[in-house]
């Protein structure tokens, strides 16, 4: 990898996702151009390919990644398919942006991490955006600069207008609630020590069998309680909101209010309705870190470990959600290539 040069990236998966990683590589971010696509459908992988001078596409990730032209990796398939593609990343000592989850399971998200810690190095960064959206980065600020003193209890709410046709219970926890997990350990600096998942009365607006919307309470080893309100057919917009109360105060982020308007007897503003509205700012902040770290041979952001944090409360949770009552989270002890 020639730090003078772009950063030549293979992004495997092409669907919603990975087609936007592209488009955002190609058009939006510097530092780095697409030279490859992956995806089992090979239409769509030459369809995409075919608009980026010098991108080939490919069905096989191996064969992407063993290109010539290939310094790094976006992981953008499936959960299930995140394992055997980051396994050989790894071989080719690649690194890697990974969408999150990281996988599915934490015992597969721990063989990752034993891969990786072999390897002396990191080379994984997971997709967990928040960390780069403005308002989370001031609230993450404000905490550490103890103004507020000790946060005792973090509510966030994550509402989506309606899910996807595919959508199960436990994918709102797998699926939706990891970015809330994800968050709560980063802000508050604890790990989850247990998990517990109310189940109000099904929305009207959800899908039938799916249980829309749910509570999840997060307890943390640092003695404060996170919950999280995930409803995912609210019908009426995207909202992700994050209200921590502290000993000297509280601090809110999400609202959404930066413009007002009073017309018509009326005032009021618009609710956005989708994540890639949201975050889009977020997401090109997270990819353009990850080239220019990238590109001085560094590895930064959230990593393997949170990866598999993450991973293991979302077990917890969809326990919890199956079983009821609360389920403790078992952590393995944090590796020191972690630290």
């Amino acid at each position: 990898m020639n730090p003078h040069e772009p950063l030549r990236v293979a992004v495997i998966g092409t669907g919603r996702m990975g087609a936007d990683h592209v488009r955002r590589i190609d058009r939006v971010i510097s530092g780095a151009r697409v030279t490859a696509v992956v995806d089992i459908d090979a239409g769509r992988a030459q369809a995409l390919a075919a608009d980026i001078e010098g991108c080939t596409a490919h069905t096989d990730p191996a064969a992407a990644m063993a290109a010539a032209d290939v310094d790094a990796v976006v992981v953008a398939s499936p959960g299930p398919a995140h394992e055997a593609a980051l396994l050989t990343a790894f071989a080719h000592d690649l690194p890697v942006l990974c969408e999150k989850p990281l996988t599915p399971d934490a015992a597969s998200a721990l063989r990752l991490m034993e891969a990786e810690q072999a390897l002396g190095h990191r080379r994984v960064q997971v997709g967990f955006m928040r960390r780069y959206d403005a308002e989370y980065v001031r609230l993450k600020a404000l905490l550490e600069s103890g103004q507020l003193g000790r946060p005792l209890m973090l509510h966030n709410r994550h509402r989506n207008v309606a899910s996807p046709p595919f959508f199960t219970s436990s994918m709102l926890i797998s699926d939706s609630v990891s970015h809330d997990v994800d968050a709560t350990r980063w802000l508050l600096g604890h790990e989850i020590s247990a998990v517990t998942v109310l189940r109000p009365t099904a929305s009207a607006g959800a899908p039938e069998g799916l249980t829309d919307p749910q509570f999840v309470v997060l307890e943390t080893d640092g003695g404060a309680i996170s919950d999280v309100e995930i409803f995912v057919n609210c019908g009426f917009g995207y909202q992700v909101q994050a209200e921590v109360v502290c000993e000297r105060g509280t601090a809110r982020i999400g609202d959404g209010r930066a413009l007002v308007t009073h017309m018509a007897g009326r005032w009021g503003g618009t609710i956005t309705q989708d994540w890639t509205d949201r975050f889009a700012q977020a997401y090109d902040d997270e990819v353009q870190t990850w080239v220019d770290t990238t590109r001085r041979g560094e590895v930064t952001g959230p990593s393997t470990w949170d990866g598999y944090a993450a991973a293991a409360v979302c077990e917890a949770g969809v326990r919890a959600l199956e079983d009821g009552g609360r389920v403790a989270v078992d952590l393995v002890e944090k590796p020191a290539l972690y630290r």
